[in-house]
């Protein structure tokens, strides 16, 4: 009797009848946030810090670093992408990039891709009133500032809302419009 169970049971599996261990073991796919550059809570590169001569503290090349991204939530027509930080200018925290209108058929962003405009994103308004990427510029005699990049999957299209807008305004635009969201962190602070 037992033989025969097992010759059923190896039947059924040869005939791609019995899956349920496999549903079982199966995980979801997770939207994820990653860059080559720097792992999640890792430290960001002297190249990727802000480059302003007028700025004592902006001692980089304001190269941004790698950005991707892999499985957005069912739905998704457009991303937006901010890099913030949350220790800067204290209790307000610094807009570094907002970017929005990013078609879902773009994966990410090559090194030094964004340190300018694009046309795979709409530019925002950062606290420097720049569309793109600008770098740390952390101060002396402070500890580790934490870059925090979040990626928001939603349901506009990509010329849904037009340029310039600040993360604040931005953040008000997409109410109801979210699918999902990724982050990832990168720590810099003065050399």
């Amino acid at each position: 009797m037992r033989h025969v169970a097992s010759l059923l049971l190896a039947g059924a599996l040869a005939l791609g009848t019995v899956h349920v261990a496999d549903a079982a073991k199966a995980k979801p796919k997770v939207f994820k946030l990653t860059s080559s550059a720097f792992r999640d809570g890792g430290k960001l590169q002297l190249k990727h810090a802000g480059n302003n001569k007028s700025n004592p503290n902006c001692l980089g090349e304001n190269i941004s670093p790698p950005l991707s991204w892999k499985n957005p939530p069912a739905g998704t027509k457009s991303f937006l992408l901010l890099m913030f930080d949350p220790d800067g200018r204290a209790p307000a925290g610094v807009s570094h990039w907002v970017a929005y209108g990013i078609p879902a058929s773009v994966t990410g962003f090559a090194e030094a891709e964004v340190s300018k405009e694009s046309k795979k994103y709409v530019g925002g308004s950062s606290l420097m009133k720049l569309p793109h990427y600008f770098g740390p510029c952390t101060p002396p005699n402070t500890d580790w500032h934490h870059y925090t990049f979040t990626l928001v999957a939603t349901d506009l299209e990509p010329d849904a809302l037009k340029p310039g807008l600040t993360r604040e305004e931005l953040i008000k635009a997409v109410e109801g419009h979210t699918k999902g969201s990724a982050g990832l962190i990168g720590r810099f602070k003065h050399p």
